[in-house]
């Protein structure tokens, strides 16, 4: 997954993990951890996600990711990017709130205590259950794992404690996701993923208390939250996934990610414009045509990477952390179950609006209004499907969080095998039926039909020489939020 090489990205070349202790400064270990963090979330989680979502297919003949197509994630699979997460992020992050902590710099520390609940919170959508309380104690190398409920408590008490601290003038030192110099920007994005983790925790815990405060106050960001505006056109210095995906640095490209035709399908026929600015046509006919989970065509004879339509991809691409358009959802969402009708429409349709904007696409009205109307009663769905839709073309693994939460798509009565015929080389994707899920041609054995993934398999890393890791739980079983 080229995560070996993430500790070159834009030349940090101070090795944050190791600085001496006197030199030590949030400016020095910052720059590395933000970058770890990006090509984690931007590359691997973003490519898992868009396969355990159906937004991704394989595309002919290779087999990079044909796990993840028929719904599958190993122990080994994941273990670099948890390591990378816990010892280059987490640990590094830790450092930084004792320091700023300390030396009572709250702008700083609230900076690096929003990151910290961010990948704490990414890990558990993932995992489900990792060591929290006893974690990155250098002291304990057989850490206990903790309850995803826990964690998420944990993380939105440091949260509270660093926002009750910090000011909108509170200095911050520049980083890679904000150049400003001063806390505002990291307040709004706090307050944002706040939103996020307490709309997940909303049906197995009581937060109606905190959501109602939280969205009374209404400071979230005004623009999407991403590392944006630094990536350049060379090894290591390039967009992860473009990287992974597109870049020819090492002399060849990679082909494997192409377009599921659960989307091409559901987006074609919505008119929707947001299609021609996340994929590509294909080469053969110069149309949006995705292909099928669970297959690489590697039998077929006519089904080659020239037909199927891939991600557009750029160097320069941001790499987005939580964009207005998933802000809106959640405020949707919230509107629905604890406002008004009129309040979650408007919402709704702000959250839309805001996704066509981030794409540079125009008509957002014909999916809100024609395609896809507000419906209270029935809103689970349509902001389901549309949430799905929209992180599509900006973060994939919260799509495939936001759809384990909300059960939507949800699964059709077609199956993949009836869409494509191995044997035969009969392709059908007519029989496909816009904004559902399918199972694929080829599927985890564990899972079985008609279900989705529901968690990552506890890495390898975090469990060989651990005795108080817990036994895996079975690939069907939701992560506390998801019950």
């Amino acid at each position: 997954m080229g995560i070996s090489s993430c500790d070159k990205y834009l030349d940090v070349n101070t090795d944050p993990n190791n600085p001496s202790e006197d030199n030590i400064t949030a400016e020095l270990v910052f720059p590395g951890l933000e970058m770890n963090l990006a090509s984690s979330y931007g590359d691997f989680l973003k490519i898992a996600g868009g396969y355990f979502s159906e937004q991704y297919a394989q595309t002919f003949g290779t087999s990079n990711y044909l796990d993840y197509s028929q719904f599958t994630m190993s122990a080994t699979r994941s273990s670099g990017t948890y390591i990378q997460l816990t010892s280059r992020v987490l640990k590094n992050l830790k450092v930084v709130r004792d320091l700023t902590s300390s030396k009572e710099e709250w702008g700083t520390y609230l900076a690096a205590t929003t990151l910290w609940a961010f990948t704490y919170q990414v890990l558990v959508d993932a995992y489900g259950e990792i060591p929290y309380t006893e974690a990155l104690d250098v002291t304990n190398v057989t850490p206990k794992f903790d309850d995803g409920i826990t964690i998420y408590n944990g993380i939105l008490a440091d949260l509270d404690d660093a926002l009750s601290k910090a000011t909108p003038t509170s200095p911050v030192p520049s980083t890679f996701l904000f150049e400003d110099l001063n806390a505002t920007k990291w307040i709004q994005f706090a307050n944002a993923l706040k939103l996020r983790i307490l709309m997940r925790m909303s049906k197995v815990q009581d937060v109606k208390a905190q959501l109602d405060a939280l969205t009374a106050e209404n400071n979230f960001p005004t623009s999407d939250v991403a590392w944006a505006g630094f990536w350049t056109d060379a090894s290591g210095q390039a967009n992860p996934f473009y990287q992974e995906e597109s870049a020819s640095y090492f002399g060849s490209n990679q082909v494997n990610v192409i377009a599921n035709l659960t989307l091409t399908t559901t987006m074609s026929e919505s008119e929707d414009a947001r299609l021609q600015k996340f994929f590509l046509p294909n080469k053969a006919a110069n149309q949006y045509q995705g292909g099928v989970s669970g297959t690489n065509f590697a039998a077929s004879a006519t089904y080659k990477e020239s037909y199927f339509c891939r991600p557009v991809s750029a160097y320069d691409d941001p790499v987005y952390l939580i964009t207005v358009a998933e802000t809106e959802f959640f405020l949707s969402e919230y509107a629905a179950r604890y406002g008004s009708a009129a309040d979650a429409e408007t919402h709704y349709k702000a959250a839309i609006t805001a996704s066509f904007e981030t794409a540079g696409a125009t008509g957002a009205e014909k999916i809100y209004d024609t395609y896809y109307p507000y419906s209270n009663s029935n809103h689970e769905k349509v902001i389901g499907i549309q949430k799905w839709v929209a992180l599509s073309g900006t973060n994939n693994f919260e799509a495939w969080v936001e759809m384990r939460r909300l059960k939507y798509p949800a699964f059709g009565s077609v199956t993949g095998t009836q869409i494509y015929n191995e044997t035969t080389n009969v392709f059908n994707p007519g029989l496909y039926k816009s904004g559902t899920l399918y199972t694929p041609i080829k599927v985890n054995s564990v899972l079985g039909a008609e279900k989705v993934l529901q968690r990552f398999r506890y890495p390898e890393s975090s469990t060989s020489r651990n005795p108080n890791a817990p036994a895996d739980k079975p690939d069907s079983e939701p992560v506390f939020w998801g019950k």
